[in-house]
């Protein structure tokens, strides 16, 4: 049975930090350093080769001296900014050197350290910025989910649409997109109270979630009494069966004179549009076959072209 989207983990050490120095004795003392503390890390003796090992990702924080060949300190900061904004960043420098701590955090880092530094205030420093970083990621969880159901939200099924997608064109797999509408809620509502309106759709969150693939499929309400599941790495067949299962189950239930629409699309990428478009285009689809199992009476599923329901 799937879950309610749960909350993202507390960081687990070891957390992986990138140490940037010239200097070999620096390079060595903070490796020392950072695995004492628990952390995994790696090197690199300039910005440049920083550049290059960011690239291949599982970066937690950056520890960055400033002055150093081909690449310093600063071009380094405004260069992970850019690429990566929410990669944080340290600035470990001389006293004697140009930038200050005001220079540096304007550019973005998250803190500064000056040389010679102390272990103990690394220590307190990295762990400070690891735990403002689990409280951004918690707030963000929070702002993608639905407080009623626990599905993620209209935010949180666009932020899910808008990286399913594109990810699925690149590594070739389908993506379906089931747009879920209660019918006759609105009268349900107005006889038996907005309590018991709220328990129909809690209800319909239970019905998705037990219907869906734990961390696979994307359960989520749009908002009042429209839902939606984003179903990728699945067959037209698998997906049409997720949404009779889904259809069957609200029958059984019975919760008045209430039922349910859903409309199928298969997202299709157009090479002429931009991803925006296809989104859009795909939602639209959905939207439009639900709308037709709305005026044939409701209480079941409609496809867009070319999939036959």
């Amino acid at each position: 049975m799937n879950q309610l989207p749960p909350p993202p983990p507390e960081t687990e050490y070891p957390v992986r930090i990138l140490a940037v120095d010239d200097d070999p004795q620096i390079v060595e003392l903070l490796a020392v350093a950072l695995g004492s503390f628990g952390f995994d890390y790696d090197t690199a003796r300039d910005g440049r080769e920083a550049l290059d090992k960011l690239e291949t990702g599982g970066f937690n924080l950056v520890l960055t001296d400033m002055t150093m060949p081909r690449l310093d300190g600063m071009t380094l900061l405004k260069e992970i900014k850019n690429r990566w904004p929410r990669l944080s960043v340290i600035v470990i420098t001389g006293y004697a050197q140009k930038y200050s701590y005001t220079d540096v955090i304007r550019a973005g880092a998250c803190d500064f350290i000056a040389k010679p530094f102390n272990i103990d205030e690394l220590e307190a420093k990295l762990r400070r910025v690891l735990r403002e970083q689990e409280l951004v990621r918690r707030l963000e969880h929070l702002s993608l989910c639905d407080a009623l159901t626990g599905l993620y939200n209209r935010r949180g099924f666009e932020a899910r649409l808008h990286e399913e997608v594109p990810r699925a064109h690149r590594q070739g797999y389908p993506v379906f997109l089931a747009q879920v509408d209660l019918d006759h809620f609105k009268p349900y509502n107005d006889q038996f109270g907005h309590r018991q309106g709220d328990e129909v759709l809690k209800a319909v969150g239970r019905l998705l979630m037990g219907n869906t693939r734990e961390n696979v499929d994307w359960c989520c309400r749009q908002g009042g009494d429209e839902f939606a599941v984003i179903l990728p790495y699945a067959t037209e067949d698998q997906a049409l069966a997720v949404c009779r299962r889904i259809l069957a189950g609200y029958r059984r239930i019975a919760l008045g004179e209430t039922s349910l629409s859903i409309g199928l699309a298969r997202f299709r990428r157009h090479n002429a549009n931009s991803w925006e478009q296809d989104i859009a285009e795909l939602i639209e689809q959905a939207d439009q076959a639900m709308y037709r199992a709305k005026k044939a009476g409701g209480d079941r599923i409609a496809c867009a072209a070319p999939l036959s329901c």
